[in-house]
């Protein structure tokens, strides 16, 4: 019985997939290009790179330096070069991104899910939470999890700004702390 029902939720997430991509295409973007629009909106400064996005999309450098190279020549994300370290890259979204990040195909599906009750979003959030970390776990791949809920934050810190990061010895902001990081890591798995 529980393989039937492992084998109904697959296929509901894999349909649902298929809706979600169907409407990325729709907007003339490619679903890849979404995936990295929506990651650097939420990334912080310090994941802002093309190895973090590729660690993040568990795509090849090759893959990511075209889909960087497709959004710069739509004028949606900018690359320059780190002033503090001119080995690396910084990404960017333009002002037109962020415009366009304001029809993301996605939003419709967050109406939706907003008008669940209380109690079936917390189980659908906890049940994919867990299928996500499971997988990320198998396939060796980091969690890029919120600042506030890693290991190394340090909330009020005397040299933070107000929060600071433990990790890579940097103040962070309030917004900072609600970005997404490469570098996270998880309360509970830093104390197991």
């Amino acid at each position: 019985m529980q393989r039937l029902d492992a084998d109904k939720t697959i296929e509901l997430l894999d349909r649902m997939g298929r809706l979600i991509s169907s409407k990325a295409h729709a907007s003339g973007l490619l679903p890849v290009h979404w995936e990295t629009l929506r990651y650097l909106q939420r990334a912080n400064r310090f994941s802002r790179t093309s190895a973090a996005l590729t660690a993040f999309l568990g795509s090849t450098k090759g893959t990511v330096s075209q889909t960087v190279k497709a959004l710069e020549g739509k004028g949606l994300v900018s690359n320059e070069s780190d002033p503090k370290d001119r080995r690396k890259n910084v990404l960017a979204l333009t002002t037109l991104a962020e415009q366009l990040l304001s029809s993301d195909p996605l939003l419709d599906l967050a109406e939706t899910i907003e008008a669940l009750s209380g109690s079936q979003r917390a189980g659908l959030n906890e049940g994919l939470r867990r299928l996500l970390t499971t997988q990320l776990t198998k396939q060796g791949r980091r969690p890029f999890g919120m600042c506030r809920d890693c290991a190394h934050f340090s909330a009020e810190h005397s040299a933070g700004a107000p929060h600071y990061c433990l990790l890579l010895r940097e103040p962070l902001t309030a917004s900072d702390s609600k970005a997404i990081c490469q570098e996270q890591t998880p309360r509970q798995a830093a104390a197991g």
